[in-house]
């Protein structure tokens, strides 16, 4: 269980990071550059510590990567009226499927 808190916290601390990133304008707004750096520092040491406990890396990284990718869409629409057209609303939809089926794999395997 431990294992799979840390892994959230790194796809939390990483999407705080890239839409950090977004708010900063191109860095322009000073403010913004903290939490950027800190949050993908955290979120990678975070991955580090999931992997070091044991999860394989393609089942950690796949997870962490599509995780970030669907929430990152998602709140860039709320947070900044980013574009999500139905298409990758779809695109969304299948992450989720996928990193469903990356975790029953990696069930099944043991």
């Amino acid at each position: 269980m431990t294992t799979w808190l840390l892994l959230i916290g790194a796809i939390i601390l990483e999407t705080v990071a890239t839409l950090s990133m977004k708010a900063s304008h191109g860095f322009t707004k000073k403010v913004w550059i903290a939490p950027v750096a800190l949050g993908y520092g955290a979120a990678f040491t975070l991955l580090g510590f999931v992997l070091a406990q044991g999860m394989a890396v393609g089942v950690a990284y796949g997870i962490w990567a599509a995780s970030g990718v669907a929430l990152t869409a998602i709140l860039g629409k709320v947070l900044f009226r980013d574009p999500l057209t139905w298409i990758m609303a779809a695109g969304v939809l299948l992450i989720i499927g996928g990193v469903l089926l990356i975790e029953l794999g990696a069930q099944a395997a043991h």
